[in-house]
């Protein structure tokens, strides 16, 4: 199976970019060419198109189903599995956040909260642990922010983030208002 060249250079990209967002090469190029195909494919047609082993394929698409990005569909009288993503683009952003929280955040979050269980024993302890906390009030609203977020549906998601520009926009804006009113206030007259 030959990729048109637009395809192969998003999935060779993509690869490089799987790196960088908590994945191999291979996997990221396996999973860039799910997406952009039309059809479920095989682990020989995704070996065939990558230039891969199907030890490798397999590999890939195991830990691809481990995040919850592909799917594997059996057809009537073939004994191939046949992979596809796990939903529209996104839904898999939503999940590639989701995984990448629960393996990065989540484990963070448990030992910075060990930390602030125990007793500091100097002052640069106590300062130490008041840094500690920073981070984990952070992890924590940021953690928060990301559950409210996975509760929003597509389409209020994707306003949302249309929103986003505009609202720092607006709270600049408020900024700039209240604080040149604040410059401007005539003081109270002395009685």
């Amino acid at each position: 199976m030959t990729m048109p060249p637009l395809t192969a250079s998003f999935v060779l990209h993509f690869g490089e970019m799987g790196s960088r967002w908590g994945f191999n090469r291979t996997i990221g190029q396996v999973f860039a060419l799910l997406v952009m195909s039309e059809e479920a494919l095989t682990a020989n047609d995704l070996s065939d198109s990558l230039g891969i082993s199907r030890g490798n394929v397999s590999m890939a698409v195991k830990e691809l189903q481990s995040w919850q990005l592909a799917k594997v569909m059996h057809r009537q009288g073939d004994r191939k599995e046949y992979y596809y993503p796990a939903g529209d683009i996104m839904a898999l952003a939503i999940k590639v956040f989701e995984q990448r929280r629960k393996r990065e955040v989540d484990p963070t979050l448990s030992v910075v909260r060990d930390i602030l269980m125990e007793q500091p024993a100097t002052p640069q302890d106590e300062y130490a642990q008041a840094k500690v906390r920073e981070v984990h009030d952070l992890l924590e609203s940021l953690s928060k922010w990301a559950d409210d977020l996975q509760q929003l549906n597509p389409d209020s998601l994707q306003t949302l983030m249309k929103l986003g520009t505009r609202m720092g926009k607006v709270l600049e804006f408020k900024e700039r208002l209240f604080s040149d009113a604040a410059a401007i206030e005539p003081e109270s007259p002395k009685t």
